[in-house]
């Protein structure tokens, strides 16, 4: 072994033992303060539209989007608020297209014809348990195919900014 070889050695077991060392942070715990829950999924226009060209496990994209949007919306809440987030539908960006063939029958198309849209219902609590806002809205983003920056190995990738600036707007425009 030659002496230029050295530190590359020490360098190779210095990342091996850090990435020995490395382990895949916990999630974070469920916010207390934000409740979503989900009203009759398998009536979700996602489950009835995949249902025939490409059946999907529902809880694949609904535990990971309930979860999504906990954790987001606590942090618009000012200390002692409530919010519950009742979901009432849900449509993924995008759409199967079983006309094109077999090959793609289980390929998702990403069009923009194909936008996301969720439904849902919420209210929002005072730390005195008094009703501040509720309402009703339906997230749809036209312009879904347009964001930079979108991370290509989520699931959820057109779905999330939409929530965002929903939520951005904060607690008194929701």
């Amino acid at each position: 072994m030659t002496s230029s070889s050295t530190p590359l050695l020490a360098c190779m077991a210095v990342l091996a033992l850090a990435c020995v060392g490395v382990r895949a942070a916990p999630p974070p715990p469920p916010p207390t303060n934000v409740t979503v829950h989900y009203t009759d999924p398998k009536q979700f226009t996602e489950t009835k539209r995949s249902a025939f060209a490409h059946p999907i496990d529902a809880n694949g994209y609904l535990n990971p989007l309930k979860d999504y949007i906990a954790q987001r919306a606590s942090r618009i809440l000012a200390p002692g608020e409530r919010l519950d987030i009742k979901v009432t539908d849900v449509d993924l960006a995008g759409e199967y297209e079983p006309w094109h063939g077999p090959k793609l029958s289980d390929v998702r198309i990403i069009k923009e014809r194909y936008p996301p849209q969720i439904d849902l219902d919420f209210t929002l609590y005072g730390a005195d348990g008094k009703v501040l806002r509720q309402g009703h809205r339906s997230l749809r983003d036209m312009s879904f195919m347009d964001h930079v920056g979108i991370n290509d190995n989520d699931s959820l990738r057109y779905e999330k900014p939409m929530i965002d600036r929903w939520l951005r707007q904060g607690p008194d425009r929701l």
